[in-house]
């Protein structure tokens, strides 16, 4: 038993040592959350969650003189946020937010870079043939991964409009083919899936069959997905190690999350 404390012991005293000797750096991958931070807008009939705001209970004042603190308001998927399986018809028996298990939080990012092709097409949609494409050149996806796709759309996050990116026909922003969803859902044994959009299905999606696949997909089969993620340019392909914090919210279909990463910096010359 001593032996495998002291192991233990070291290991983490190990990783420590690597945050404060600059060999790892962590990087916040969340998008700050207020009021404008944008948010999903289902159409008519459907009805929204209610946006993010702060209401002031005292500021070192008459209702609480030395101390400032105030009531949060917000849906629970808005912002960065987890979708926990019974999030959707398909997981509606599976874990709530808090039951999620917790080493499921923590795993490698593998990142997919589809930043040209959402240049040139906003609809783009992650395909089978792209992950084989990734996976030839950086192996298969692992066991507990989160699967990561880099649009380039966090540059779009200072303004609703150009989030959702929406017109006479629809939204338009990327994510994933149907066939794609249901392949990885699967096929692959990744835990999640983690986009740079207002959520993981691509703007259109709501007319796929099945509608919005990866929710279908992913949360039926006990995998979850994170939103509005930054700064995944910063991250490699492969060698990240991916945190995800949701409040665990008894009952909760998800939760706004801080998402961080653990990259590890080239010995210097």
């Amino acid at each position: 038993m001593t032996e495998s404390l002291t192991t233990g012991s070291a290991t983490l005293a190990s990783f420590l040592a690597t945050l404060t000797d600059g060999s790892v750096t962590v990087l916040d991958l969340t998008t700050p959350l207020s009021s404008e931070t944008p948010a999903l807008v289902l159409p008519d009939p459907f009805v929204n969650l209610i946006d993010f705001s702060l209401e002031e209970v005292s500021a070192y004042n008459e209702p609480g003189p030395f101390w400032r603190h105030n009531n949060i308001h917000t849906g629970e998927h808005i912002g960065t946020h987890l979708d926990a399986p019974i999030h959707w018809i398909s997981g509606r028996d599976g874990h709530d937010v808090s039951q999620i298990p917790v080493e499921r939080l923590i795993g490698p990012a593998a990142v997919i870079d589809l930043t040209d092709k959402v240049a040139t097409d906003p609809d783009y949609l992650l395909s089978v043939a792209d992950v084989e494409d990734w996976e030839a050149a950086n192996g298969t996806l692992p066991a507990g991964a989160w699967l990561l796709l880099r649009t380039g759309w966090e540059t779009r996050g200072g303004s609703q409009a150009e989030f959702l990116n929406v017109d006479d026909t629809g939204s338009h922003t990327p994510g994933v083919s149907v066939e794609c969803a249901e392949w990885l859902a699967t096929q692959r044994p990744i835990t999640g899936l983690g986009v740079e959009t207002v959520g993981v299905d691509a703007g259109m999606a709501g007319g796929f069959e099945p509608a919005f696949p990866v929710h279908y997909h992913f949360l039926g089969n006990d995998k979850y997905g994170v939103t509005s993620l930054r700064n995944l340019g910063r991250l490699p392909a492969t060698g990240a190690v991916i945190v995800v914090a949701p409040l665990p919210i008894v009952g909760g279909t998800g939760s706004p999350a801080r998402v961080l990463a653990l990259v590890e910096n080239a010995p210097s010359a």
